[in-house]
């Protein structure tokens, strides 16, 4: 399954089309449900990203008990011409971050009706 993903930002919209949310049996939802797992924080970064590296997730945990979601799109990133952009969203880590990685595995999971 491939999906679009659009990140927005103060002055700046980008998007990629044909994100792909798995890795190797590592998808999006359980690298965020493992953030929220760990509320209480950790050191360094951590990273997700699609098996083509299309799409990173970067996450940082910040005193104050809130995470920090990069998000980066990086189509094409082989060819000429190849472009970037990031953008970073902050979560608290205790249930924001639980009802985000939720909300994200919902939608992951989500199968069209058959007729």
């Amino acid at each position: 399954m491939q999906y679009a993903v659009d990140l927005w930002a103060p002055g700046m919209t980008a998007r990629l089309d044909g994100a792909v949310a798995w890795v190797r049996g590592s998808d999006l939802a359980p690298f965020l449900a493992g953030l929220a797992e760990d509320f209480r924080g950790w050191d360094g970064e951590r990273t997700w990203q699609t098996h083509d590296g299309d799409l990173t997730v970067t996450a940082v945990h910040r005193s104050g008990g809130h995470t920090g979601l990069t998000w980066t799109l990086r189509p094409w990133r082989l060819s000429a011409g190849g472009w970037s952009a990031s953008a970073t969203t902050w979560l608290e880590a205790g249930e924001d971050m639980r009802s985000f990685a939720a909300d994200i595995g919902h939608f992951l999971a989500w199968e069209p009706a058959h007729p």
